[in-house]
């Protein structure tokens, strides 16, 4: 999967929570599923990388290839740790290990 083609936007905010969308190429966006949201090992798989705490909070439904994330406004601040993602290189939905 091209998960160099994944377009992260910048951070957005409200009193709460800390927000950003991350943008899907085709080919990996048809593995995300349109009834459900995600759990961090699910978009982990398919190859978002994001640093702790963001949870798939929303699926707009007009455009389902853009994730949208949200975490606590003050969530890890002293810590900057990120997760490699494990991604399938064959290109197989299945191969994600999707739940």
């Amino acid at each position: 999967m091209p998960v160099q083609q994944i377009v992260y936007s910048e951070k957005y905010y409200d009193d709460a929570y800390e927000y950003r969308h991350v943008i899907l190429p085709k080919d990996i966006a048809r593995c995300v599923p349109q009834d459900r949201l995600m759990d961090e090992t699910e978009w982990r798989s398919l190859g978002v990388q994001q640093s702790r705490g963001w949870v798939h909070y929303a699926i707009h439904r007009p455009e389902p290839h853009i994730l949208l994330f949200r975490r606590e406004k003050d969530y890890g601040q002293n810590t900057a740790t990120t997760v490699e993602a494990v991604v399938p290189a064959n290109n197989d939905c299945n191969a994600a290990k999707l739940y």
